[in-house]
């Protein structure tokens, strides 16, 4: 490795330069670092850990921190600054009273909870007395259900006035969405209703997940909606008896000890699984791949700063990942050049999945933030090179890129599937068994330490190693966010450098 290391950094020339890719070659050596059997060897402990501790991993479990304790010893030993960030999570939701619907102006009128309206699942508690808003409802309502974008966007709540209620149908987005963007606009409370079609009448009983809006909500019917809409400045009086309570875990974050600090590569996976099981393809495999990669790369001088996340509580709804990224500065984020997720990476029935930063497929969530099509196009590159298939997939949500991705940071990555079913294609391609789950044990108790494709976890290991290893030299590609920031800082140092010598190099964007 040194080697390989000192050959390629020693040709400096602009001649030699044209002809030696150095990030190919320093990635390609890596490659050979990185090896399926190494990567077993961490699979083999969390399974250990995990029969140790009830038969899982979950967040919040003992089987988690052992896993955690595990990963950060090794990186600590490897010569990695490793922090935790803490992770909340719901433990239970509980309603300890019938909510409350009334009208109090400019009539008075109670509607009936169970028949009229229904608490939302995981409303946080509150007693709200205030004026009533409608948002971007369609009115009558439509024909075609799935209509509505009430609430959907931000600007829906252009005109919204902070401590009213909004008044929100049914429609086209997740209610979380609707629930989320009413927060921003200042909303003291949330009342749903449903869109108006046959079968979409009724209120809908359902859980929201996120139990953070600090305000009550629950779901009327489309009678109910309609009659609160219909009178401009309806107030009414919204209470929801009822309480989260909270769990709380950790993300594991390791810094390498080489690069610069505003130029970050981060790389991540999944540290918990679920419940039912080990959780050693999901997301043991990835976890364990990245933590290799780490360890290869710990003693090798980088010229980016290399950071490793192990995300407590993917398996709750990507908590560890998304509180982490809402706790970064903007400028904290600008400093994080791209983000390359690795959940599932060796599906006993694999396909070699490739997120489509490009959007090439034309199928779901379009493309990745700027720089994610390139991250794309180094995987296939990679794969084509060897000889090796792959296939696009979706930037579906589903996995630590999307906070990230929301937040303009370009990203990628490998999945090899879930309980989604391989076609006759893909098993001409790829191998194994048309018409089968591509991993039969998902979310399940058998996910254990024989279920993994050895093959799999090799081939895109080393993957994981070469773009990890590339990006940690070579950002050309990516375009770099924070470059605005840093030349209007620049600017002002030198000003400063002139009157007070070289102090003024020091000056970077404040965190």
């Amino acid at each position: 490795m040194a080697t390989a290391l000192a050959l390629p950094l020693a040709l400096t020339t602009p001649a030699s330069a044209s002809t030696v890719d150095v990030p190919d070659v320093l990635a390609t050596a890596m490659t050979y670092q990185v090896k399926g059997k190494n990567v077993q060897k961490h699979l083999q402990k969390f399974q250990e850990i995990a029969t140790a501790n009830g038969g899982n991993r979950a967040a919040g479990s003992p089987g988690y921190d052992a896993s955690l304790a595990y990963v950060q010893d090794k990186l600590r030993r490897a010569g990695y600054t490793t922090s935790t960030t803490d992770v909340e999570f719901p433990l239970s939701w509980e309603e300890f009273s019938p909510a409350v619907l009334q009208q109090t102006a400019p009539e008075a009128k109670t509607y009936t909870v169970g028949t009229d309206f229904v608490t939302v699942h995981s409303s946080a508690g509150g007693d709200v007395t205030a004026e009533v808003q409608v948002v971007d409802a369609v009115i009558p309502t439509p024909e075609t259900p799935n209509t509505s974008t009430a609430g959907c966007e931000d600007a829906d709540f252009d005109g919204f006035v902070p401590g009213r209620i909004a008044l929100l149908q049914r429609g086209t987005c997740p209610f979380v969405d609707k629930a989320t963007n009413a927060k921003e606009a200042g909303a003291a409370g949330v009342i749903f209703f449903n869109e108006g079609q046959p079968g979409r009448t009724d209120p809908l009983e359902f859980d929201i997940v996120e139990w953070r809006f600090g305000f009550p909500i629950v779901m009327a019917s489309t009678a109910v909606g309609l009659d609160l809409a219909d009178s401009p400045g309806t107030t009414v009086r919204l209470k929801v008896d009822a309480a989260t309570t909270v769990g709380r875990t950790k993300n594991l974050i390791a810094d390498s000890r080489w690069g610069k600090k505003g130029e970050i590569v981060m790389v991540g996976a999944h540290l918990d699984g679920v419940p039912e099981g080990a959780g050693i393809n999901d997301n043991g495999s990835g976890s364990a791949a990245i933590l290799e990669t780490a360890l290869k790369l710990a003693k090798v001088p980088t010229k980016h700063k290399l950071r490793f996340a192990f995300w407590g509580a993917e398996e709750l709804g990507l908590l560890g990942s998304e509180q982490y990224v809402a706790g970064l500065s903007q400028a904290e984020k600008d400093k994080i050049r791209l983000y390359l997720n690795f959940d599932m990476v060796a599906s006993p029935n694999d396909v070699t999945f490739l997120y489509d930063g490009d959007d090439s497929d034309a199928e779901g969530a379009g493309a990745g933030p700027a720089g994610s099509a390139e991250i794309e196009k180094l995987f296939e590159k990679y794969y084509a090179k060897r000889r090796l298939g792959f296939e696009g997939t979706d930037f579906d949500g589903r996995s630590d890129y999307g906070p990230f991705i929301a937040n303009g940071i370009p990203s990628g990555g490998i999945f090899t599937g879930a309980e989604g079913i391989k076609t006759e294609e893909q098993a001409a391609k790829f191998g194994g068994t048309a018409g089968a789950p591509y991993d039969p044990c998902y979310h399940a108790a058998c996910d254990g330490i024989t279920n993994i494709n050895a093959a799999a976890l090799e081939r895109n290991s080393k993957a994981i190693a070469y773009a990890t290893t590339f990006y940690a030299y070579d950002l050309s590609t990516i375009p770099d966010r924070n470059a605005a920031a840093r030349a209007k800082s620049a600017a002002a140092p030198a000003a400063h450098a002139h009157a007070h010598g070289k102090d003024g190099k020091h000056a970077e964007p404040a965190k």
